[in-house]
């Protein structure tokens, strides 16, 4: 219950305008006031979709069930993807890297953990670490995308999560490079003291594999016996890679003697 106030006088100078009125105890009906009044509700951002901008959810049921498809086969890098980066999967993985969308990253690592467990290397992991992007992308992004999955990934595994590789001096990001540019792939120094440590790589999207195989290399300089590489998603290129090895490979078996 309101109890009414008594009519003040709008006065700026102490004088007083006698037609100028403000009942100070009036109850505003906010369905009956417009524009500058917003209600709260308008003020709160709202989770919206990844994959298809629904709101609700970081990542609709109807999305979830998009991204339960085949996985794509490990490529001739030996890299281990858990979506392939089409469709729904794209739209995903692009919404964590260039929009913004960091609540997405839990879902795809467990998409991840899905991948490595299938593989049987959840028993073969001592850390979790990944192939980290550019300085300039770290700063534009605000974060790391590589990092926000693998320390989800480290979490659910129960294993620890560190940083155990750098890019060594100017090397670009892969991002918009051509396939000949992208063989080359960025140059990593990795911490020093890792023998005979089992090391879980990660990174967002594999297509030639020349940043994760990179990665690897500098973990076998430190000591680390084999690193695990794995991906969130992989593009069409790598995966037609691997099934046209995939098929040479049928077409031509081995012989043992």
């Amino acid at each position: 219950l309101v109890t009414p106030q008594p009519r003040s006088r709008c006065s700026s100078d102490g004088a007083g305008h006698p037609n100028c009125h403000v009942n100070v105890g009036a109850v505003v009906d906010s369905a009956s006031v417009g524009y500058p009044f917003v209600t709260l509700d308008s003020m709160m951002f709202q989770i919206r979709c990844a994959g298809c901008d629904a709101p609700g959810a970081a990542v609709c049921t109807t999305c979830r069930l998009a991204l339960l498809g085949p996985r794509p086969q490990p490529g001739s890098h030996g890299v281990h993807a858990a979506l392939p980066f089409t469709g729904r999967a794209r739209k995903v993985v692009l919404g964590l890297k260039y929009r913004n969308r960091r609540q997405v990253a839990r879902h795809l690592a467990g998409l991840v953990v899905n991948a490595i467990v299938a593989a049987g290397d959840q028993r073969h992991v001592d850390i979790v670490t990944w192939a980290p992007t550019s300085d300039a992308r770290r700063r534009s992004r605000g974060f790391d995308q590589g990092e926000l999955v693998a320390r989800h990934v480290a979490r659910q595994l129960g294993v620890p999560c560190r940083r155990l590789l750098v890019r060594s001096g100017a090397s670009a990001t892969q991002t918009g490079r051509s396939r000949v540019e992208r063989l080359q792939g960025p140059e990593f120094l990795a911490r020093p003291g890792l023998d005979g440590r089992r090391v879980i790589v990660i990174d967002d999207v594999v297509t030639t594999g020349a940043t994760l195989r990179a990665a690897a290399a500098a973990l076998r300089h430190a000591g680390v016996v084999e690193p695990l590489l794995y991906a969130v998603a992989s593009t069409p290129a790598g995966a037609a890679t691997a099934a046209r090895r995939s098929g040479l490979a049928a077409a031509n078996p081995t012989l043992v003697a």
